[in-house]
C-alpha cells in the first residue's frame, strides 16, 4: 500500500515528534509551550514585525488590497477594506526536507 506524502504539518504532529524528542516532558508541557510559540509568533506579525526561525522559515503579514465584491444570493455589491492574513515562507533546508 503506497503511503501519501504529507504536505501540511498540524499541531498534533509537532507535540507527537517532541514527545518522541523529550520523553521527560509530559504532553500538557509540550502543547503549553507549543501554544506559547505559536502565540509569540502570532503577536509579533500582528505588530507588522517579521519573524524568522532559522532552518524552518519566515513568518510576515501580507496586506491584502481593498475591493469589491458581489453577494451571490442578493446581488448586492458590497466593499471589503484593506485587510491582511499570515505568510509563510519556508526554508530551503524544509524545503528540502
Amino acid at each position: 500500500m503506497n503511503k501519501l506524502k504529507k504536505d501540511t504539518l498540524t499541531r498534533s504532529d509537532i507535540e507527537t515528534s517532541q514527545k518522541k524528542e523529550f520523553k521527560k516532558l509530559t504532553k500538557s508541557d509540550i502543547t503549553e509551550s507549543i501554544n506559547s510559540i505559536l502565540n509569540t509568533i502570532t503577536e509579533a506579525v500582528a505588530l507588522d514585525k517579521k519573524v524568522e526561525i532559522r532552518g524552518f522559515g519566515t513568518f510576515s503579514k501580507k496586506n491584502i488590497r481593498p475591493r469589491k465584491f458581489i453577494n451571490p444570493k442578493t446581488k448586492e455589491i458590497s466593499f471589503v477594506g484593506e485587510t491582511s492574513r499570515m505568510h509563510f515562507k519556508p526554508s530551503k533546508k524544509l524545503l528540502e526536507k
